[in-house]
């Protein structure tokens, strides 16, 4: 088979794989060094790091034979689809040609379970070794690691890649037996656990070698991150949300990625037969913000007497507020940052705004209009000099059919 027809189907077959993010990857590149690539410059848009900068993946799978019956995935060994592989060689020169011709900056490789986990990981971390050692290529990688493979093979995959990442799939263990009775989540949470304690002995090791001209090889300096399916089992979103808060505390991941389950052909009678909507996924990102940069807890996202799952007509801020009307106004000018941080529409670079503002005066409503905050959202739940909600708090279904956005006319702007 062609090269160019095995990119067709294996860069097709990643596409289901969300969690291809290169936040956290430190900046570097190889002028000086007689090698190639950087995770510094511009080309096409496949994802931005924190501080702006757009790196561009080539994001394929090694190959997508697979010998896992996962009923929730395209490629697993049952399904009927077209089969290919790439040699470690064919990864390595397809990476190098992208970048040579600006289409790439990285690459995000995964790969079916070939023969075993072992060997499937020994195949990956070739990939990465011979870009690093052969190429000097110093872009951005991210490997998607195994968690059955050797303690040993996840090392190496450490030392030559940016991320790492091992998918949990989905978000209980009961999803899991019942949809890939051929994965374990105690096995998957060993392998988080030992990238994490590798990740921060890394950390330490380079701190504690300040003085030292040589310091130790980083060890996946952007962290590790996972993807959950959402829609495939019957999780609700209070479940999803509680597995999210545990792996962000217990194995301190970058991030957790949320993937709306597709219906595939051929599909499993355990599988529904419609994707959640697409919304959902979305509510579930904002629910995850709001879990890591606001303070919030899962049982005040998605209480039990919600029925465990987010609204899907106003954001989950938004909804804890209209549910918690006691808890405001928020007076502007002298209410701490905790408390800012959970007024509708206030984000964190807005919130840090308004602290070092009212340092030097009190606050009125022109100034949150200086520091571009959505009024319309806003001012229902703050105070200010010359401001105050009155009575609005007391009606919050009429207020909330003030601030649900409406839904577009078809054909309007056509």
């Amino acid at each position: 088979m062609k090269i160019l027809d095995k990119l067709a189907i294996l860069a097709d077959a990643a596409k289901y794989d969300a969690s291809c993010a290169s936040s956290g990857a430190d900046k570097r590149n190889s002028v000086g060094t007689g090698g190639i690539g950087s995770t510094e410059g511009m080309g096409i848009c496949h994802s931005y790091t924190p501080d702006g900068r757009c790196v561009s993946l080539l994001k394929i799978l090694l190959t997508n034979f697979c010998t896992f019956d996962c009923a929730y995935c395209v490629n697993r060994v049952s399904s009927n689809v077209r089969r290919a592989r790439f040699t470690p060689e064919e990864v390595v020169q397809l990476t190098l040609d992208f970048y040579k011709r600006n289409y790439i900056e990285g690459l995000f490789l995964s790969s079916g379970i070939i023969r075993d986990s072992d060997y499937t990981m020994e195949q990956l971390v070739e990939v990465a070794r011979s870009l690093r050692e052969d190429h000097k290529f110093a872009g951005y990688i991210h490997l998607k690691t195994i968690p059955d493979a050797t303690p040993e093979l996840m090392a190496a995959a450490g030392r030559y890649a940016d991320r790492l990442s091992i998918n949990v799939e989905l978000p209980t263990e009961g999803g899991l037996a019942q949809l890939a009775p051929e994965k374990s989540q105690p096995r998957i949470r060993a392998a988080m656990g030992d990238l994490r304690w590798r990740i921060e002995e890394g950390k330490e090791a380079r701190k504690e070698a300040k003085t030292m001209r040589a310091k130790p090889p980083k060890f996946a300096p952007a962290g590790q991150s996972t993807q959950m399916i959402v829609g495939a089992d019957d999780a609700d979103d209070r479940a999803i949300l509680a597995t999210t808060d545990n792996l962000y505390g217990n194995y301190r991941l970058r991030r957790v990625y949320y993937s709306a389950f597709s219906p595939i052909p051929d599909a499993s009678a355990k599988l529904p037969l419609l994707s959640p909507p697409l919304q959902r996924e979305n509510r579930l990102y904002q629910a995850d913000w709001l879990l890591r940069f606001y303070g919030f807890g899962v049982d005040e996202i998605a209480p039990l007497e919600a029925g465990g799952m987010l609204d899907l007509d106003i954001d989950p801020k938004l909804a804890w507020a209209l549910r918690n009307p006691a808890s405001f106004p928020v007076d502007i000018n002298t209410a701490p940052k905790e408390m800012l941080l959970r007024v509708p529409g206030m984000g964190t670079r807005n919130v840090g705004r308004i602290v070092m503002s009212r340092r030097h005066a009190a606050l009125r409503v022109a100034d949150l209009q200086r520091l571009r905050v959505p009024m319309k959202k806003v001012l229902p739940f703050v105070s200010l000099l010359d401001h105050h909600p009155r009575k609005r708090l007391d009606d919050p279904v009429r207020l909330r059919a003030q601030l649900v956005p409406r839904p577009r006319q078809a054909g309007l702007f056509d």
